[in-house]
């Protein structure tokens, strides 16, 4: 009985799957994309709300723009052809990664990295010489809670990006078939500039 024992332990301890079996584990689909996206709507729907809500207060008053709360629109234009020409330098990053080359995917994502700084950079220089603080009036609490909130997210992007660049220092993190991180990185930076287009146009633009 002991011997019988001991020989199916060892069945146990020997058995390999069939073949199909780890075939089938391995080949699993790939949920984390779908998750992003579903991510990145779940976040319009936010930004979308704060849109419309500033849409109807505009609407609803009759001197507009409110007294106190004049904007510059230099600065806000400068830091919009950043934002935006930095989706197009990220994307050669990813390119480049397509082709296996490293080095390029490093050089376009710092480059993104830095030009999101200095968006950073120019919004806190925008909120320091502002005229008009958080609770001045209606129009400059969501002056600041919406432009606010979407430097909140190109913080969060550019700490991905600077995510993406410390894992590539890594040998064999990324390829051109492994690459998952650096695209969730660039789709997500490419929401910011979008949501700041949008965001331009109705507090800038249409002041």
């Amino acid at each position: 009985m002991q011997g019988s024992t001991i020989d199916e332990s060892k069945t146990v301890l020997n058995y390999h799957p069939p073949a199909e079996v780890i075939s089938h584990h391995e080949e699993h689909p790939d949920h984390r994309m779908f998750g992003i996206y579903m991510f990145l709507i779940a976040d319009t729907m936010m930004f979308a709300s704060l849109f419309v809500a500033f849409i109807l207060y505009k609407a609803s008053v009759i001197n507009w723009p409110p007294e106190g709360s004049e904007i510059e629109l230099l600065l806000p234009t400068v830091n919009t052809v950043i934002l935006v020409s930095s989706s197009f330098v990220m994307h050669k990053g990813q390119s480049a990664l397509k082709k296996n080359d490293l080095s390029g995917l490093q050089v376009w994502f710092g480059i993104t990295a830095l030009m999101g700084a200095l968006f950073l950079a120019g919004q806190a220089y925008e909120y320091s010489h502002a005229e008009f603080g958080l609770t001045a009036n209606l129009f400059a609490s969501y002056f600041y809670v919406l432009t606010g909130f979407h430097g909140l997210h190109v913080a969060c992007g550019l700490g991905l990006i600077l995510s993406v660049l410390w894992r590539s220092r890594q040998p064999g993190h990324y390829s051109a078939e492994k690459h998952f991180g650096v695209e969730a990185a660039e789709i997500y930076w490419h929401f910011v500039d979008v949501i700041w287009i949008v965001l331009f146009t109705l507090v800038y633009l249409l002041y």
